[in-house]
């Protein structure tokens, strides 16, 4: 049986892949690096420690990734004080499977922002256990997030069920050995190799029901 959700955040609970892409995009030009056509691809999943070196490694950017990794947060926090583009139906998805589930999330966003995140879409209370991969030793595709974030909730991985978007979290959710439900972005698809990891795929979060997780196992 599926006992306990793990929610990815970035393109399942708001829609802020297209803003992280454009403000790395902007911050490389800026620093005189060079965007690649296969840097969001790369990125996404990425654990802070990861990004901030290889924008400042491969990508071009020259500084170190202590100094990449703050200035690029504080563009994106400036971001979601303007707005925050939540994904429409993703806060109810969430109360509906918190009054059944214990819910985790476990997203590749550093600390600062995902705590931000929920505070404003009124969603700190909903989760019993929240991680990010600058927690773990590794990011997405590695299953180390939801293999803490099952530990935490004191749930088997094979008892969890994951909602992803993209190809390194379809893929680390499948690692860590959860039912996995993908979410695609219409803008940032994920490989075919990926998604045919799913066991489940969504359009919207309105189809992210109870009935539909507990058939999952």
């Amino acid at each position: 049986m599926i006992t306990a959700v793990v929610f990815d955040l970035d393109g399942v609970l708001i829609d802020t892949e297209p803003v992280w892409e454009e403000v790395r995009r902007a911050y490389v030009a800026e620093t005189g690096g060079t965007w690649l056509p296969e840097a969001q691809r790369r990125l996404m999943g990425m654990s802070t420690a990861e990004w901030s070196r290889y924008l400042g490694a491969d990508l071009g950017v020259g500084r170190d990734p202590e100094r990449v990794a703050t200035e690029v947060i504080e563009r994106m926090a400036g971001r979601y004080e303007q707005r925050l583009p939540l994904v429409p139906g993703a806060v109810d998805a969430v109360r509906r499977l918190a009054a059944r589930f214990p819910l985790g999330l476990a997203s590749s966003s550093p600390r600062r922002l995902i705590d931000r995140v929920l505070v404003v879409a009124g969603l700190a209370d909903a989760f019993t256990v929240t991680l990010s991969t600058e927690q773990v030793a590794a990011g997405k595709p590695s299953p180390d997030v939801y293999l803490a974030a099952a530990e935490r909730l004191g749930v088997p991985p094979s008892e969890c069920a994951a909602v992803e978007d993209s190809s390194n979290g379809l893929r680390a959710a499948a690692a860590a050995g959860m039912a996995v439900i993908a979410m695609p972005h219409a803008a940032y698809p994920p490989a075919p190799d990926a998604l045919a990891l799913a066991d489940l795929v969504i359009a919207t979060p309105e189809e992210l029901t109870t009935e539909a997780v507990a058939r999952l196992r």
